[in-house]
């Protein structure tokens, strides 16, 4: 009997609640339809739209904050093996070993003292924060049912009240559950009323707690770890010293050349090399021994003869390609030499090469650069982008100073040292720069001569640091 009154009970709330969501559904459509008046509150809805603001803005920032300690978390784990790598190639002998180690060690727990206060101080306020959002928007959601319940309520009290053939029993009873609809909806919508705008102005003061303590703990993190990295700076220091004659030099990055150029270049030179050698040094006139001839590997062509006087070798291997016809070198011996003219036969001289810019440092230019070698005009040189100042080369572009030592490898290179300054002009023809390299004479050599055949190369733009 009891199990049956059970069921009894459960089926007709099941009934009830059913008729709820019935009655509910009709209010909702005549609402639509413009049949039936609905009853607003305009100040409760602008609470509600703060609301869904306020939510999506938490949620948002909980989940770029965990984003941020993901981040924190892998950088842990990088430092970390960098530090391992470092432990792994100190050698024993080394001095500031056991230094090194303890600072790793002091590294890895920095990192993991500031993840866990990053968790603690700003994820687990941030999750309570949002915590309370899910219970608010239910009972805004319930409240949305009781005030259509309520309006319903309402409207079929009015119906009996203005029908024909009034029944006032029937009129008692929606009286009845008028009120009690009406009652339930607002204690309701008292209660978000004032919990809401509460809610919507507390937001300023957990942003700026969230922040402040983000902040705090990044800034004293930055510092400590600041004092570590100076200790670490410290110990390789020391260790330079006692090894600092194995010093790590920067190196140019490599000049590409065409096979068959380069083949025909290397040809030229060993036909040359036998000439150079064989010149017997002439004795000091004091009668001193006689000085060992310097072997010099391409880092400064032969004085041309009076012969041949204004004749100039050609300064890279691809000048050799396209650009006017250059006499050949001086020959110092009766060796075969393979002469320019049949280098240059090689190529198609009315071919035009197509202008390219081939490094960033010339893509803000002009684009014709070539033509700004030219015969000078009341002062001036005349080009393609203008006239240019007699006390600068033409086609000037910017000037680097050199921030290490360069030692020239070639005829058409530049030998540099640290703090020589040099003013940037373009390649004749584009198309012979290589990559990571640019063409220019040194401003004390230009000063000095004021020619460019004599003065300028090519020299490695990785050596060198822009500066105008």
């Amino acid at each position: 009997m009891a199990e049956m009154g059970s069921k009894g009970v459960t089926a007709g709330k099941i009934a009830s609640n059913v008729q709820k969501k019935l009655t509910r559904a009709q209010e909702k459509v005549l609402q639509k339809l413009g049949k039936a008046d609905e009853t607003k509150d305009e100040q409760f809805e602008q609470c509600v739209q703060n609301f869904n603001k306020q939510l999506t803005e938490g949620t948002r920032l909980q989940k770029d904050l965990r984003t941020y300690l993901a981040s924190v978390k892998a950088m842990h784990e990088a430092s970390k093996k960098l530090n391992e790598c470092l432990q792994e190639m100190y050698e024993p002998d080394w001095p500031g070993r056991d230094e090194a180690n303890k600072i790793a060690e002091n590294n890895d727990l920095l990192w993991l003292d500031y993840h866990q206060k990053l968790v603690d101080q700003a994820l687990l306020t941030m999750d309570t924060y949002l915590g309370q959002f899910p219970d608010i928007k239910s009972r805004i959601a319930k409240r949305g049912r009781k005030l259509v319940d309520y309006d319903s309520a309402r409207h079929h009290y009015e119906s009996l009240q203005t029908a024909k053939k009034k029944d006032e029993a029937k009129i008692a009873k929606a009286e009845e559950e008028l009120i009690k609809a009406q009652k339930v909806f607002e204690e309701m919508n008292v209660d978000l009323q004032e919990e809401l705008p509460s809610l919507w102005n507390s937001r300023v003061g957990f942003y700026v707690n969230t922040f402040q303590s983000i902040a705090g703990l990044e800034e004293n993190f930055h510092k400590e770890m600041s004092k570590l990295n100076q200790n670490l700076n410290d110990v390789l220091v020391s260790l330079e010293k006692q090894h600092g004659s194995n010093t790590f030099t920067v190196k140019a990055q490599p000049r590409k050349k065409t096979k068959l150029l380069s083949r025909l270049l290397r040809k030229k030179n060993s036909d040359n090399a036998p000439a150079k050698g064989n010149k017997s040094p002439s004795p000091p006139p004091d009668g001193s021994p006689a000085a060992t001839p310097e072997i010099r590997v391409n880092h400064e062509p032969e004085p041309p003869s009076s012969a041949t006087a204004g004749a100039s070798l050609p300064k890279s291997p691809s000048q050799l390609r396209k650009g006017p016809p250059v006499p050949p070198p001086p020959k110092h011996t009766p060796s075969k030499e393979v002469k320019q003219e049949q280098i240059l036969s090689l190529f198609d001289d009315t071919f035009v090469p197509e202008i390219s810019v081939t490094t960033p440092s010339q893509s803000s230019l002009p684009a014709v650069v070539v033509e700004t070698f030219s015969a000078t005009v009341n002062g001036t040189v005349e080009g393609g982008s203008g006239a240019v100042r007699l006390d600068l080369p033409p086609g000037f572009m910017f000037k680097v100073q050199a921030q290490h030592d360069y030692v020239a490898t070639d005829t058409d290179e530049l030998q540099l040292k640290a703090g020589d300054v040099v003013l940037v002009i373009p390649f004749q023809n584009p198309e012979e720069q290589d990559e990571g390299w640019l063409m220019g004479v040194k401003e004390s050599d230009w000063n000095q001569h004021k020619e460019l055949e004599k003065c300028r190369g090519v020299f490695p733009e990785n050596f060198t640091e822009r500066v105008q």
